[in-house]
């Protein structure tokens, strides 16, 4: 079932009314949602359901359902859950998001700093890791890190930007990452644009200004196999 996805348009919206539409063993389905899904890479938003007689429910994980816009809301165990045709309010762990979009963004700049083919990557609200096909020895964690924060200082806005699937195929270049491609069928791509910087397919959520990732620290780099090296960050202002 198709659900409106809010956080395409505004990445920072923390909570909607929203109708229940279904109920089913793998989680609720809404009319729309701030809730980002797993994918791409990136964790799925927590949070909460209010129901209209203020009790809530709290929302463990969000999953994609079925069809190109089906969000499952995945609540957490022993919840009493809404009926179908209900009115609630979603409302996202915000911390926690907002730390997702400022490492998701990040992993970005990083990839312009590594030039090298994305094999996989990851974004938890702690850390983040791409995987690149490259050489372990080309790998340096000091230069990685004050490159990347160097790029953030510009303090550049990001942008959203569709394109064709016709258009995509005629620039295959915009994709980096090798593990994942981006969704086609639908007629039109998503792509986040950092002017002078970055642009690439990308269907998660970003920060508005790449300044508000304040800094990254490189974690760790280790060999994951012959065509995957992995660089693992952290926010600066992180535990």
């Amino acid at each position: 079932m198709s659900t409106e996805l809010l956080f395409r348009k505004d990445a920072y919206l923390r909570s909607t009314s929203a109708r229940v539409t279904a109920l089913g063993a793998r989680g609720i389905e809404c009319d729309r949602t701030v809730f980002y899904p797993q994918g791409g890479g990136q964790a799925g938003d927590s949070g909460s359901m209010r129901r209209a007689d203020g009790s809530l429910l709290a929302i463990a994980d969000t999953r994609k359902g079925e069809g190109a816009d089906g969000v499952l809301h995945i609540p957490a165990p022993g919840g009493v859950l809404p009926q179908v045709g209900e009115s609630v309010t979603l409302e996202i762990d915000w911390p926690r998001r907002y730390r997702l979009m400022r490492l998701h963004t990040a992993l970005h700049l990083m990839s312009c700093v590594i030039t090298a083919p994305v094999t996989g990557g990851n974004i938890a609200p702690d850390k983040a890791r791409l995987d690149f096909d490259i050489e372990l020895s080309l790998l340096n964690a000091e230069h990685i890190a004050h490159e990347t924060n160097a790029l953030i200082a510009r303090a550049v806005a990001t942008e959203t930007v569709w394109i064709s699937d016709a258009e995509l195929d005629a620039q295959p270049d915009l994709v980096k990452t090798m593990s994942v491609q981006p969704p086609r069928g639908a007629g039109r791509v998503r792509l986040l644009r950092i002017a002078g910087i970055d642009l690439q397919p990308c269907g998660g959520t970003h920060v508005t200004n790449i300044a508000e990732i304040a800094g990254i620290r490189v974690l760790k780099i280790r060999s994951e196999g012959k065509h995957n090296k992995r660089v693992e960050i952290a926010l600066t202002d992180s535990g």
